[in-house]
């Protein structure tokens, strides 16, 4: 899987999607719940506008000095003795694996979650050297048993089913026949997963945090399957964004604080892992050789443009979490694996305009998404500033539009235009009016996508400009 789900255009995804009753009963079901955790952990923490003011600037001092602390974690690490490789691209990541896995003659890999290697397609990638991937995050281990049914959120990627799916899932292709439980479900992964564990030849993680002073990477999990997956294989890779990156471990503390809250409204999860390099002479657990692959994908071609904020992204989900869209259509309607405001962003910048651009239109410019934000990325902002390059630098928008918006141009900036225009509206339109709503439902052609969703008013007969006047006159009299 990489990046791109499906071949449907936005407005292609959300007509199935739309109705999809379930789906959309979990996702608002979720969205509440999450939300409501977030904003009683945030409570508990206290001062959460400073703890937000404190992260956004180690993240922006982070991608300031960006080569400076990559440079730091690289030595840092192969002073430990691992090695470290720069991906300009998805293809150089997938292939240092692949070179990887040929030398280690590897059969079988254990993955844990990991968002940026879903970006490149690395295990397609590693299937097509013959290696058993092997999803270990229980959300992810559903989707790939389900026939590689892609994520459609960023934390809690099988949101979309429910334990009777799973349930039917599991029995279908794994032979399980016990209730849906969810206990009695986990029970049977768990022990499914377990022999995976034990017979990896190759542990590959991502990377929620890299601590440039340590050469560390850090891992936030609810489930443990991460520590196995860096534990029992003798080899391990782990991928990391190269924006992925704190200063020290005194920065690390904040964002996992900042993290756990704002994704899943916990204190702390389960377990916050920091591992550094290979297994010593002196440690019993860990792999005998360690890689770290550091992937660009396009996020240099970021720093230092107007969209570099995006870039502060720690990936918590907390923006998709309050997003009025994404309440509606679900994740799999963005075409992406980053679904809801940070995917409407992000995707487009990875994936281009061509791919990606409609989603910074499937917003409602509320606002709600920059104020969840706990790294304080202006993502409204962001969007508008998407659609202005779509129209202004792109030349993408289509042509019906543009033409219109150069006629109200004209209009509007003269003033005699405008007035006979407002005149001539209400009796232009009046063939498109239903007379019992007084609304415009069936419009003209470039109106249809307006009219067929929403209620849009017939113009009065009496502007303001004449309204006002014939007030004033009746006041007088």
């Amino acid at each position: 899987m990489s990046m791109r789900i499906g071949n449907k255009t936005f407005k292609q995804a959300i007509k199935t999607e739309l109705k999809d009753e379930f789906m959309r009963g979990a996702v608002s079901s979720a969205q509440d719940r999450l939300r409501e955790r977030k904003i009683k952990t945030q409570e508990e923490l206290g001062n959460w506008e400073e703890w937000r003011n404190h992260s956004e600037e180690i993240r922006q001092h982070t991608l300031a000095n960006l080569d400076y602390y990559l440079n730091m974690l690289a030595e840092n690490v192969a002073a430990k003795g691992g090695h470290v490789f720069f991906a300009e691209t998805a293809e150089d990541a997938n292939q240092y694996v692949q070179k990887v896995l040929r030398e280690k003659n590897a059969k079988k890999v254990a993955k844990s979650k990991s968002m940026v290697t879903e970006e490149i397609g690395l295990n397609q990638a590693m299937e097509a050297v013959g290696c058993e991937v092997i999803e270990t995050d229980l959300g992810e281990y559903i989707l790939q048993v389900d026939d590689h049914n892609p994520p459609s959120h960023i934390v809690v990627p099988a949101l979309h089913l429910n334990k009777e799916q799973i349930q039917s899932v599991f029995s279908e292709k794994l032979g399980y026949d016990k209730s849906s439980q969810p206990e009695e479900l986990a029970l049977f992964a768990r022990q499914k997963l377990r022999e995976e564990f034990l017979s990896a030849d190759v542990g590959i993680t991502g990377c929620n945090f890299g601590v440039a002073e340590s050469g560390s990477f850090n891992l936030v999990t609810n489930e443990g399957n991460a520590r196995m997956v860096t534990t029992l294989p003798k080899t391990q890779i782990t991928v990391m964004g190269m924006e992925r990156l704190v200063p020290t471990h005194e920065e690390l503390e904040v964002l996992v604080t900042m993290l756990t809250r704002s994704a899943v409204g916990q204190k702390l999860t389960s377990y916050v892992t920091t591992l550094t390099g290979p297994r010593a002479d002196d440690e019993i657990d860990g792999p005998e050789e360690f890689h770290l692959i550091i992937v660009d994908n396009g996020r240099s071609k970021i720093l230092g443009t107007q969209f570099q904020s995006i870039l502060q992204c720690i990936r918590c989900a907390a923006c998709v979490n309050v997003c009025p869209v994404y309440r509606q259509t679900g994740g799999h309607s963005y075409g992406s694996i980053y679904p809801g405001p940070i995917g409407a962003v992000l995707s487009p910048l990875l994936g281009g305009y061509d791919t990606y651009k409609e989603l910074p239109y499937a917003s409602t410019l509320c606002g709600a998404c920059t104020e969840a934000c706990p790294v304080k990325i202006p993502l409204h902002d962001l969007l508008l500033e998407h659609r202005r390059v779509i129209v202004e630098e792109e030349h993408m928008s289509p042509f019906a539009e543009r033409l219109v918006m150069k006629g109200f141009a004209q209009g509007a900036s003269h003033a005699t235009l405008f007035k006979y225009g407002t005149k001539m509206a209400p009796t232009i339109m009046s063939p498109f009016e239903n007379k019992d709503k007084g609304m415009i439902t069936k419009g003209p052609k470039p109106l249809q996508a307006w009219t067929g969703s929403r209620d849009f008013p017939m113009p009065d007969e009496e502007n303001f400009r004449d309204w006002m006047q014939n007030r004033l006159k009746r006041g007088a009299k």
